[in-house]
């Protein structure tokens, strides 16, 4: 049976990338609006109304609007916003830490942030196994192309091609941060350094550990073997045994659904970087959010995926 899906929000860059990667499946037809009707909202609440999943790639508010506009009880909606992530009755939709039944079965899914993927990767396993603390002051470092930022930050980096570096949330209290606490169970509010290189796409997020000052601390190959164990058999998670001297951003990465994890730990043991590489376009965003509608579809759960 074919699937019908409404991806509201198809033209900015997340929804393109999701209708990339449905585009040619046979389980599902997407609903389409034309362009003149886009923001019309009896048009759009038909549409909402009419599909068995929603995809809501929109800022904030108004996917909130549009979660209200939905009245048939049998659309299932992920939302590949920040609205949702840490509210009740929303399943966080990231499957290899929240467990692939659970975002199957649920009705309102939640796209993590492309940040916090790579956070919460690294450190929710280590916490839940003991190995980490989770009443320690952690801090992540992340940097990320520019597509993260939607059309603005886009053109404004396409624009001005001077830009080299972009440190941006200095205020703290970055919209992130609340899903970085939870998932994990930290009792502590991360510091969370987000910044913004000249590059389309491309994620690095690290973790930096002082295990000489941590009350509760584990061997840089113990956490490594807690991270394999965890993400055994995924398709998507990588967890590589191999400390390259470097690890490099490229501004030609081609679009890629993967997630790779390193522990990178100092000779005598006493600290450590915890660091994940993705595309924060895909499992960052559309290819999380595909991921987790062939979930809830009952399809295999990598098909459309670029791994």
């Amino acid at each position: 049976m074919t699937a019908r899906v409404f991806i509201d929000g198809a033209v900015g860059t997340t929804g393109l990338e999701i209708a990339e990667r449905l585009a040619g499946r046979s389980e599902f037809a997407l609903i389409t609006l034309p362009e003149e009707r886009r923001k019309d909202d009896a048009a759009r609440a038909e549409a909402l109304n009419a599909a068995d999943f929603v995809i809501l790639c929109l800022p904030d508010d108004a996917a909130k609007t549009a979660v209200a506009m939905i009245s048939n009880p049998d659309v299932r909606v992920i939302d590949a916003s920040s609205a949702h992530r840490v509210a009740d009755g929303w399943t966080y939709g990231f499957p290899e830490v929240v467990g692939r039944q659970a975002v199957a079965g649920a009705a309102r899914v939640s796209n993590p942030g492309c940040y916090p993927t790579g956070f919460i990767a690294l450190l929710a396993p280590l916490v839940r196994a003991g190995l980490l603390p989770a009443n320690w002051p952690y801090t992540c470092n992340a940097v990320s192309g520019y597509s993260g930022g939607g059309k603005a930050l886009i053109g404004r980096f396409e624009d001005d091609t001077d830009i080299a570096f972009r440190d941006y949330g200095l205020a703290l209290g970055h919209k992130h941060v609340a899903e970085m606490q939870m998932l994990p169970g930290l009792t502590l509010t991360p510091v969370f350094s987000p910044a913004v290189i000249p590059a389309h796409r491309g994620m690095v997020v690290e973790i930096p550990l002082n295990l000489a000052a941590m009350p509760t601390t584990a061997t840089p190959d113990e956490m490594r073997l807690c991270l394999l164990d965890s993400y055994a058999g995924s398709e998507v998670v990588t967890v590589h045994s191999d400390a390259p001297d470097e690890l490099l951003l490229r501004r030609s990465m081609e679009p890629t659904d993967r997630l790779d994890l390193r522990v990178f730990g100092a000779a005598d043991g006493s600290q450590v970087r915890l660091i994940a590489t993705l595309d924060n376009l895909g499992k960052g965003a559309s290819g999380a959010a595909v991921q987790n509608l062939n979930l809830m579809a009952g399809l295999p759960e990598t098909a459309g995926l670029r791994l």
